[in-house]
């Protein structure tokens, strides 16, 4: 079942196309990667579907209905998002900031039930972030301050989550801890989760299939198998390399010019 329809849609800046017939429909409970250079749309995208930019023409709909017919605290009842890692403007404790994912469900006075408080302890937790609990953003490094955000995701508690690089700033443990999350949200509770990411061969471990963007606009959808040609990754990134096999896991190799192996590197 379709939890997210995307369909014909086009987007430009000014007079700078960034999207064109961009059809794809998301099955409820997958995990989809989006990759592809920069320029290529792939922040646009999550944009549109968290209702924050709207198509120049096209539609996107959540749950068969139109992304435009939801009022705000729906749509945040349904999608979060995680957007690129930012210093935030206000002195906000780590605790605060997860918990104000929390707004969406809040009844009347606006404060926080015991329920509400559990969520987020546990979405901390999840995360690796309760030692920080009580301290500001601004005293985090970048990587800490990332996980805030995946634990503020997490207490939103909505059948989509929408990342956007979530694995910036974070140490190799820290980003499969995060891919680990994700996954376990996924196939435990059936959470649908589209997540741009750089490092293709650690998103493919985890997700189901890839969006592949191009900057000529044209768009490539499949599993890791199906995506990891060398051909194809040559035709959208501008870089060769190898692209081979490790047990059931495909990876791509990038090589430059001054790869040991020129032959293979071209």
């Amino acid at each position: 079942m379709a939890i997210i329809e995307v369909t014909n849609v086009n987007f430009s800046y000014d007079q700078a196309h960034i999207l064109e017939n961009l059809w794809l429909t998301v099955a409820s409970g997958s995990f989809l990667a989006v990759a592809g250079p920069n320029g290529a749309g792939k922040s646009t995208l999550l944009y549109i579907l968290a209702g924050l930019l709207k198509p120049a023409s096209g539609s996107v709909s959540i749950e068969s209905k139109p992304i435009g017919s939801y009022s705000f605290m729906d749509l945040a009842r349904k999608i979060a998002f995680v957007r690129q890692e930012f210093v935030p403007a206000f002195g906000f404790t780590v605790e605060e900031t997860v918990a104000m994912a929390r707004a969406p469900y809040l009844q009347g006075f606006g404060f926080e039930t015991p329920d509400d408080l559990a969520i987020v302890n546990e979405a901390l937790e999840a995360t690796e972030t309760a030692q920080f609990a009580k301290r500001h953003l601004y005293q985090l490094s970048g990587g800490e301050r990332q996980r805030v955000f995946v634990a503020r995701a997490l207490a939103q508690q909505t059948p989509i989550l929408l990342l956007d690089e979530p694995m910036s700033f974070l140490d190799l443990k820290h980003q499969v801890d995060i891919y680990d999350l994700l996954k376990k949200m996924q196939t435990r509770l059936g959470k649908t989760i589209l997540l741009i990411s750089h490092d293709i061969n650690v998103a493919a471990q985890y997700c189901d299939n890839i969006l592949l963007l191009s900057a000529d606009r044209k768009y490539h959808f499949g599993t890791a198998e199906e995506i990891f040609r060398p051909e194809l990754i040559k035709e959208v990134f501008g870089v060769s390399g190898y692209a081979g096999s490790l047990g059931k896991e495909r990876f791509f190799i990038p090589l430059g010019k001054f790869a040991k192996d020129a032959e293979i590197s071209g």
